[in-house]
């Protein structure tokens, strides 16, 4: 038995199926599928959309206690979520003294962000957006928003945050 014959015997053995039996797909068929996958995602956007607009984001309400200041050292973070609400945030203690709390999501794709440590940024690894630790506001990449804010406030040596009041004017 020649190689080319071997060859051929090997490859009907590992694909048994005859051409009569394969089935192929008509453009006709294909462009159905299209159609329908199409048509799907068209509607679960509108879905994910209308879900936005009459189920708007829930606001924080109230005073809430994070940590002791003791807990967070200088150019360290505290990652917390308020009682009641599923949202992350972060708290900062800047290398300037200041203590500053951000959503930990970010506003292009909601990956986490977090902060680096004596560059004054807080970093999106997802497409390297980045966000300044001071005010919130983008400073590179695709986020088209800065991060909502927290405001901090201390009582005694415990840490607070409560909704910013710069967010309820604007």
């Amino acid at each position: 038995m020649s190689k080319e014959d071997n060859l051929n015997e090997n490859w009907k053995k590992d694909f048994p199926i005859l051409k009569q039996q394969a089935t192929n797909v008509s453009r006709r068929d294909f462009a159905k599928f299209l159609t329908l996958v199409s048509g799907g995602l068209m509607v679960g956007s509108g879905l994910v959309a209308a879900k936005a607009y009459l189920l708007p984001k829930e606001e924080v309400e109230g005073e809430h206690f994070v940590c002791k200041q003791d807990e967070v050292p200088l150019g360290g973070t505290r990652a917390f979520v308020i009682e009641g609400s599923k949202i992350p945030y972060i708290l900062i203690h800047l290398e300037n003294e200041e203590y500053k709390a951000y959503e930990q999501k970010c506003t292009h794709l909601s990956c986490s962000v977090f902060y680096k440590p004596g560059t004054g940024i807080i970093h999106c690894p997802c497409h390297e957006g980045s966000f300044d630790a001071m005010t919130g506001d983008v400073l590179a990449g695709p986020p088209p928003r800065a991060l909502p804010k927290l405001d901090v406030f201390f009582k005694d040596n415990d840490i607070y945050v409560k909704a910013s009041e710069e967010g309820k004017e604007s």
